[in-house]
């Protein structure tokens, strides 16, 4: 049997069919960093930062952020399908991987320098611009690194090793600078009693920021670079990238359905996390009466959760199967998520100010982080073997274009979760400014059911998509069984 010619196919599917040498699983690994410094800096204090510093409203900083994410969005799949397809003597997804680092460290530094000229709609524009180029200059590394992850292996349990490898030093690299920017950038001034209200940190934030993970991000293409010749190739036969092509490929990828359900359910539950993800600084800051010294403890709390993930999530799918994983980890989330502010409305949380109040945030920040880690890790891994089943019905290889697809759902629910959330903050008439413990407590309770059981409705109905989700190991063997007989036959007949 040969491989059709209508799609991407390959002679091979992994440059390590078992084992993976760890140094090289290292440097792989600490792209995620590299991603998670620059989505940190931008994510979880560009909203607080256009709204409470330079006092546009919600909907407008929520829509700047959703425009870009759905533009994001649109352009995942297309590097991924155009990654699947490059040919070069640097391989299919280096070439992107290098042309990424410095245009989002300058893209970083001048979202966080607007001109103190500019009105609200010309900071709507400032940031959509700015959000739209970082977003979009990202999109070159992060989708072909995924792809390049599940290419080193084809093992079932090595690739679960890897993402868990590749998570663990992307939350490193998050809540690294989560802790570093709450400790050295926001921290208590003569001027500030909370340093979150401190318009000039954040360009300091983002100068460091943007030279720590431009760094980072150009080592770990660098490193993987000997790895290149031990890719499988791609015959020359295959057409090369466009538009048609990438259309082609994309209707090929949705039509596998254990890919489906688990892209509806990422989509859902996207759009849960974007929403708390855009709201969390004021969760904290006026809901819980939290100082930037108190917050960076959560980031340890991520530190841990992922140290966890990564040693339990291989040994759990050996003994479990991925997908009761996947869904034991969502329902948890989800649980653990919200719990909080439930327990605070029927008068059983601790009190703002009191001892009790950051151990017990404390526990349920962890718990929902340990779930969430091991549900990403879940996910990442199962998208690999999905990748396998695809080939062998189709005769095609497309990680880059399963990965980004999942990046573009993702991306546009997450996108709508902002917009959301700027919505919600505006419909609750959240001040500009305030200092904690000044806002009015009706609107603190209603910006407290926007984080808690209003946010995670989506995520319920996730689960719902994840339990259809069908792709055992005993069928993932069986697949990759059929696709090793196949390339012997194909290997021979080329000979």
């Amino acid at each position: 049997m040969s491989d059709s010619n209508d799609g991407v196919s390959f002679l091979g599917s992994s440059a390590y069919a078992d084992s993976v040498p760890r140094r090289l699983k290292l440097f792989y690994a600490i792209g995620a960093s590299a991603e998670t410094i620059f989505g940190v800096a931008f994510n979880a204090f560009n909203f607080f930062f256009y709204t409470n510093i330079m006092g546009i409203p919600g909907t407008l900083a929520g829509l700047a952020i959703t425009i870009a994410l759905f533009f994001d969005a649109v352009t995942d799949p297309l590097v991924g399908a155009w990654s699947d397809r490059w040919r070069s003597k640097l391989g299919r997804r280096h070439p992107f991987m290098f042309a990424a680092p410095l245009p989002v460290m300058i893209c970083l530094f001048f979202i966080y320098s607007p001109p103190t000229f500019l009105g609200d709609t010309g900071l709507f524009l400032w940031l959509t611009v700015l959000t739209v180029l970082m977003r979009s200059s990202i999109t070159l590394f992060h989708v072909p690194h995924l792809a390049l992850g599940a290419e080193l292996s084809a093992d079932f349990t090595e690739r679960t090793r890897i993402m868990s490898l590749n998570t663990l030093l992307g939350s490193l690299g998050g809540y690294g600078t989560y802790v570093i920017a709450l400790t050295f950038f926001f921290n208590k001034t003569p001027e500030y009693d909370n340093g979150l209200l401190n318009a000039a940190a954040y360009p300091s934030l983002a100068i460091s920021a943007a030279i720590l993970g431009g760094t980072v991000m150009l080592a770990s293409t660098v490193l993987t670079l000997k790895v290149i010749p031990l890719l499988p190739p791609m015959r020359d036969d295959i057409e090369r990238f466009s538009l048609t092509s990438f259309l082609l490929d994309l209707k090929s990828a949705l039509t596998n359905r254990n890919y489906l359900m688990l892209l509806i359910g990422y989509l859902l539950l996207s759009a849960t996390l974007g929403t708390r993800d855009t709201i969390g600084l004021h969760m904290n800051t006026y809901y819980w009466e939290l100082v930037p010294s108190q917050i960076r403890y959560f980031a340890l709390a991520g530190l841990l959760a992922a140290l966890f993930g990564y040693a339990v999530t291989a040994p759990l799918h050996n003994r479990f199967e991925k997908k009761p994983v996947l869904i034991v980890g969502l329902i948890f989330l989800l649980f653990f998520a919200t719990a909080p502010v439930l327990l605070r409305i029927f008068g059983l949380f601790p009190e703002n100010g009191t001892d009790a109040l950051m151990p017990a945030l404390m526990v349920f920040y962890l718990l929902t982080l340990i779930f969430g880690v091991i549900l990403l890790i879940s996910a990442m891994s199962a998208l690999a073997d999905i990748a396998d089943e695809h080939e062998l019905n189709t005769h095609r290889r497309q990680e880059g274009i399963f990965y980004a697809a999942r990046s573009f759902f993702a991306k546009a629910s997450s996108g709508l979760g902002h917009l959301l959330a700027g919505i919600a903050i505006d419909v609750i008439d959240f001040p500009v400014g305030a200092e904690p413990g000044t806002v009015d407590p009706d609107t603190i309770f209603s910006l407290g059911l926007i984080d808690g059981p209003i946010a995670v409705i989506p995520g319920i109905i996730a689960v719902f998509f994840y339990l259809k989700y069908r792709l055992t190991r005993s069928r993932h063997e069986e697949i990759q069984a059929e696709l090793e007989r196949r390339r012997v036959i194909t290997n021979g007949s080329s000979s």
